[in-house]
This record gives C-alpha cells, structure tokens and sequence, in this order.
C-alpha cells in the first residue's frame, strides 16, 4: 500500500494523497447515503452506511487511503453523555461535564458499546482493494472534553478553559477518562482490520503552549505509546491544529505528523522531517478554483519534492460546497506531479 509506506518513509511510486472529511456533503452521493438514515447518530451507527460512505471518495476522487466514515462524539455517547446533532448548530451534549461529581455518570464501558463501529471497519476493510489503507481515527481526549464540558462548539472555550485553570485534578481525571476510552477503541478498530490510526487534535491550539502539552499532547503520546506496545507496525498519526508555533517541542513515538494550513510546510519539514512522515497541508478552500489549485499543490511540492516520508492532504477538512470535480483534479494532480 503506497499510503502505509510512506508513513514508514518507504519509497513510494507516487506521493499518496487522502483529504479529511473526504466523505461528506459536498459529494451527491453521500447526500443520498445519508439520506437513508432519519438522524445522523443513526447514521455512524449504521455499519452498512458507515461502509458505503468510506468507499465513496475511493471510486469517486481515486484517494490513496479511505478513512472510516464516523464521528468523534461516538465515544462521549457511549460514555453516558445525552448526545444530540442539531441541523444548523451542530452538535450539542445536553449533559455535559462541568465538576467533580458529573464525572462519576461516565461509564468505563464506552469501547465494548462501540461495537457499530468495529463492524463497519470489518465490512469496509472486506470491500477496500488491497491497495488502499483503511484510516481508522477517533479524537483526542482534550478535543473529546471540549465538547464534553462545553456542551457544544466554542469560540473562547471559557468554559472548560475555567475547570482547568480552577479544577486543573478535575481536568485531568476527565483526561484520564477518555485517554483510557480512545486507547482501547482505537486497538479494537486495529483489531478489526484498520490499517493506520489518526488523532484528531482539533482544539489543541486554544490551549497556550505549557498547558497544550501538559493536558493534549501527553495523553496523545500515552495513546500512540499503548498502540505502539500491542501493534508496533501499526502507523500512528496525530493531528493537532493551530499548534504550528510548538513544533520545536513535538517529539514522542508516532509515525506521521498531520500539519495545519496555518503552518508553513517548510517550517515543518525543517523541524519535524525527516523524524517523522508529514502530511498536510493545503488550504482547504484553494479547491475552489482550479488555478489556485494546482499552485497550492506546486507549492508545497517545491518543499517536499519527493522526499519518502510525504503524504498530501488538506490542511484541515473539506467544505460542504466544494466541487467533486475539483476533489478528484486535485488528487490526480498529485499523482502526476510526484509520478515526474
């Protein structure tokens, strides 16, 4: 598989690509899968169309790697929270975690209760060609408790920005929570067939750089440690947006680091490459246009030229309205320009 190797910084014929939120609403196709469920928990819950939407993007676009079609919320589900995907707001806990005492209504059973998911990666490893690697994912315990205190979306995250300035014991028992959930959930999508594993990061830049590293990336690392420990083959990447000015501090054992669009690439590549495979980082709403495009791929491929150890991706995920047209020039770009 050309995706697994260049996480291992293996020559490659091709520089792989694969897009976040690659399944999703800007394909019809997905429209219709979804389409067939009445809400969208019912949706991820489905195996059937959780495998139907992974496929789309690799018949569609001809991505290099598929990446489960689910959600991060699952666990914080699972764990007890009363989870709701509301049209046009989003996602909303209406009973989120603010003390000490919320903490005892998680329940430490959420990986056994997630076996929807574990089904999906089997039916979807089964239809996947052998070529392309299965991405199975989950969200990282700082990214998971956001939404679990704050109850929904945030723009300051004064909320649990609070509990860990105030309660920081109460934080990091909350951590330790979904630390332990994420490590067992992510083995069993292992066990059941996924190819790599990512962590989603998405809100390890609102915490200033001491406090990133003490309540996200540690318990990131402890994760990637475990994996590492049962599967040590098993390519491990971490994503954590918006923290492109600590990269001098980013080391742990892990294979690929996920880079932002608000990162230079070549900031990157000098700091982290080639410790680690990178992969990233074109600004999502380049795909738009067509010309912006291909010189937003030009450009970061005057950095990367075809060093082993490069995977192409967005900076971050795909946006309802763009073209699947330009979804698939884009990575038919890619292949191209890193085939010369």
């Amino acid at each position: 598989m050309v995706f697994i190797d260049a996480c291992h910084k293996k020559p490659v014929k091709h520089t792989p690509i694969w897009m976040m939120r690659q399944a999703g609403r800007y394909l019809p196709e997905y429209r219709a899968t979804r389409a067939k469920a009445k809400n969208f928990i019912e949706f991820f819950k489905s195996p059937e169309l959780a495998c139907e939407a992974t496929l789309q993007p690799i018949d569609l676009l001809g991505v290099d790697a598929a990446i489960l079609f689910s959600d991060i919320l699952p666990v914080p589900l699972e764990m007890g929270l009363d989870l709701e995907f509301i049209p046009g707001t989003g996602p909303v806990i209406h009973n989120p975690v603010r003390s000490e005492a919320d903490l005892g209504r998680l329940g430490d059973d959420a990986p056994d209760r997630l076996t929807y998911v574990y089904d999906a990666v089997k039916i979807i490893r089964r239809a996947l060609p052998a070529d392309k690697a299965l991405i199975g994912f989950a969200g990282s315990p700082w990214t998971l408790a956001t939404y679990m205190v704050e109850g929904s979306g945030s723009k300051n995250y004064a909320i649990i920005k609070k509990l860990l300035y105030t309660q920081p014991q109460v934080m990091h028992a909350l951590l330790e929570k979904n630390t332990q959930a994420v490590t067992e959930y992510l083995l069993r999508q292992i066990e059941a067939g996924a190819d790599a594993v990512q962590i989603f990061d998405s809100w390890g830049g609102a915490l200033e750089q001491s406090m990133f590293f003490e309540f996200s990336w540690s318990y990131m690392l402890r994760i990637a440690q475990a994996i590492r420990a049962k599967y040590p083959d098993t390519p491990i990447i971490l994503f954590s947006k918006g923290v492109g000015s600590y990269l001098e501090q980013i080391e742990g054992d892990f294979d690929v680091f996920g880079v932002d669009w608000c990162t230079p690439i070549a900031r990157a590549k000098e700091i982290l490459h080639p410790r680690y495979t990178l992969q990233g980082n074109m600004e999502p709403m380049r795909l738009y246009d067509r010309d912006r495009t291909r010189e937003g791929v030009e450009e970061i491929f005057s950095v990367m030229g075809k060093a082993d150890g490069f995977i192409f991706n967005l900076g971050h995920g795909m946006v309802p309205d763009l073209s699947p047209d330009n979804a698939k020039y884009v990575v038919e770009l890619v292949h191209e320009i890193s085939a010369r």
